[in-house]
């Protein structure tokens, strides 16, 4: 059974995701495994490699800022105060456009945000991204995908 809660603000597990700063607002382990909500920051540029699930379903949310996002070849700009669906079993990418942007990406249901936790690192400070010790190993992150039923099918969109 689950039970109600509350996540404020800066509180939530956080990581560094391949430059990506994310507060996990809630998890599985929190809400039953219905969904988990995660809160993102990350600069102009940063993108999503194209890529599909065939589990969940992805909403993105922006809070500042502005995205690019495509789903199954359709474009959708998503400035401040837009709200994005992307359905499981079509393609979709994003990509920062503004000098930065946070937002919120609620999936459902939840088991996807597991592979966050096992690809990112502990975040330190949520101001600073961390110093890279060593360039991120690629083919673990991306081969880790396949657990989660997440099928990569090609690069971030192009500038």
């Amino acid at each position: 059974m689950t039970v109600p809660f509350q996540t404020a603000v800066n509180e939530g597990r956080a990581l560094w995701h391949l430059g990506a700063l994310m507060q996990f607002k809630a998890t599985g382990e929190d809400t039953g495994g219905q969904f988990w909500l995660a809160e993102q920051t990350s600069a102009k540029g940063y993108a999503s490699p194209l890529h599909r699930h065939s589990r969940e379903d992805e909403l993105f949310i922006t809070l500042e800022g502005e995205l690019s996002i495509e789903i199954d070849g359709k474009h959708y700009e998503a400035p401040t105060g837009a709200v994005t669906y992307a359905p499981r079993g079509l393609s979709h990418t994003f990509r920062v456009e503004s000098p930065t942007s946070r937002f919120l990406i609620l999936t459902t249901p939840a088991g996807f945000e597991q592979w966050f936790f096992e690809t990112g690192e502990p975040a330190q400070s949520l101001t600073l991204p961390p110093e890279p010790t060593e360039p991120p190993d690629f083919g673990r992150i991306i081969g880790a995908l396949a657990a989660y039923g997440v099928e990569p099918l090609g690069g971030p969109p192009p500038q």
